[in-house]
């Protein structure tokens, strides 16, 4: 359906009804175009983007939708038609749908979608990681530049376990071993059988924890079990502002068993042309990590409309 700037906000958010959806299985929601002329179906259809339409697609949490926001208004303004499929679902579904062209382009996260391609990698630079990806990644598609910003998973627990066990952000994911058995730990399904999640932790750290709640990827959900301490710690993404708000520690991770989380556009190469290459590349260029951050606690903290404000970043940032 289509849906003005009025109504876009309802698409585009991720409510507490619709993690819990996610969070059993049910059927995942589809996204609405922003666009006043194109038209977004069902993402799980398979149905590929008519014409010369970039479809912009983004995964079940908010930085993702409000980095798709990003990417398809800088791709408009270069001309391009766009139409948005948000709220998807996690990486196991959104690489299927790009690999078939469902999807033209969807904000990735490196180091995590390395891990899903090949978890024994291990690389110890940006550009290792982009390597490796490169030599894992399906031939239809390909990874755009890396911007500085990043967002990694991350072991946090909240301010009574800290308390408890003496943890500051100066403590590792390696100070849990001893306690972890009297700890629960939330997360999106996935975190339980992903490398970068409960396997990675027993693994490398050796941390077992009492039990796991599948929850969201780090959103209303988890914020909400780690705030009423229905689990003690969780994944909760690095750049989320409710780890200040609510005095969450998050706990180092030495080892790196999250790795590079650069925010890096993977692209359906065959239905992206040069000019939206270079006005995606463009905006990785400008996105840190500072303003990541700032315009997160800008949709999570003051409920603004993702759409709202990712282009007027864009605007400030002279890319449209």
């Amino acid at each position: 359906m289509t849906s003005t700037a009025n109504t876009s906000t309802s698409s585009r958010r991720l409510p507490v009804a619709a993690a819990v959806a996610l969070a059993v299985g049910a059927t995942l929601l589809a996204g609405c175009s922003s666009s006043s002329d194109t038209k977004s179906d069902d993402p799980l259809s398979g149905d590929k983007a008519g014409g010369s339409t970039v479809v912009v697609g983004s995964n079940n949490f908010a930085e993702s939708i409000l980095i798709a926001d990003i990417y398809g208004e800088a791709l408009k303004a270069k001309g391009l038609k766009v139409a948005y499929k948000p709220n998807i679902g996690s990486r196991e579904t959104t690489y299927g749908l790009l690999k078939n062209g469902s999807i033209t382009v969807l904000p990735e996260y490196n180091g995590a979608l390395l891990a899903y391609l090949d978890p024994k990698a291990t690389p110890k630079t940006v550009a290792a990681t982009t390597a490796a990806i490169d030599a894992k990644l399906d031939a239809k598609l390909t990874l755009l530049e890396p911007a500085p910003a990043q967002d990694k998973d991350s072991v946090t627990v909240n301010a009574a376990t800290a308390k408890k066990y003496n943890l500051t952000d100066k403590s590792s994911i390696a100070d849990l071993k001893d306690v972890a058995k009297d700890l629960v730990i939330g997360g999106s399904p996935e975190f339980q059988t992903r490398q970068q999640g409960l396997v990675g932790l027993k693994s490398v750290y050796g941390v077992e924890f009492k039990s796991f709640k599948a929850l969201d990827a780090g959103g209303p959900l988890t914020q909400a079990a780690l705030k009423k301490n229905t689990v003690q710690a969780a994944d909760v993404f690095t750049t989320d502002p409710t780890i200040s708000k609510e005095k969450f520690v998050v706990l180092q991770d030495p080892q790196n068993l999250f790795g590079f989380e650069n925010v890096q556009p993977l692209v359906y190469k065959s239905n992206l042309p040069q000019k939206g290459v270079d006005a995606l590349n463009a905006v990785s260029a400008k996105l840190d990590t500072v303003t990541l951050l700032d315009l997160d606690a800008q949709v999570q903290l003051e409920n603004k409309d993702p759409l709202d404000v990712a282009k007027a970043w864009l605007k400030s940032a002279g890319l449209i």
